[in-house]
């Protein structure tokens, strides 16, 4: 880049006006770092400074014996790394519980003979929120997620490829639910 004086008076090559502008936006970003708000969408009450997560026993047909402690740390670990939360034993602000009600293989996309061209492994969790400071920010819900995968894999063959990107998505929706406000 060439340096050269111009009408507004910069020799850096960043013209004047945007250089205000970028001094403008500096504000912006204190405001960000300082936890008053956040591009993540996480706009938890800043009452809130516990959760509780209890284990999501299996309460479906199939599924890797792993599956409920995989789900638990992926949950544990989305909220420790995406809030200020800390993880309680007893008396949480929030509390979050449920069960992992599905764990399904169905065939998709029927070929010529009538045999699934596709089949789609769908994972589904229940999921109960209690909010010690605000109830109306309780819910019960059903999530779930799902991938599909060629006829002529096994699940045994897909399962630890296709279960961290159900369980990462899921996980998603639910801190979504709890702390986004999109």
């Amino acid at each position: 880049m060439i340096l050269k004086k111009s009408n507004s008076k910069s020799y850096t090559g960043v013209p004047v006006k945007k250089t205000w502008l970028l001094l403008l936006m500096f504000p912006l970003f204190g405001l960000v770092g300082s936890g008053c708000y956040s591009f993540k969408g996480a706009s938890l009450d800043p009452n809130l400074k516990t959760i509780q997560i209890l284990n999501f026993p299996v309460q479906a047909a199939g599924g890797p014996i792993n599956l409920s402690l995989t789900f638990n740390e992926k949950l544990k670990e989305y909220f420790q790394r995406n809030t200020s939360l800390k993880i309680a034993n007893s008396n949480p602000d929030l509390l979050i519980e449920g069960a992992i009600t599905g764990y399904d293989v169905t065939p998709q996309a029927p070929t010529s003979d009538d045999k699934g061209g596709l089949n789609r492994l769908t994972i589904k969790i229940e999921v109960k929120l209690s909010n010690a400071k605000d109830e109306s920010k309780n819910f019960e819900q059903e999530f779930s997620f799902y991938r599909d995968f060629a006829q002529n894999q096994t699940l045994s063959s897909v399962e630890k490829q296709l279960i961290p990107i159900i369980l990462d998505q899921i996980v998603l929706d639910i801190f979504n639910k709890t702390a986004g406000e999109w």
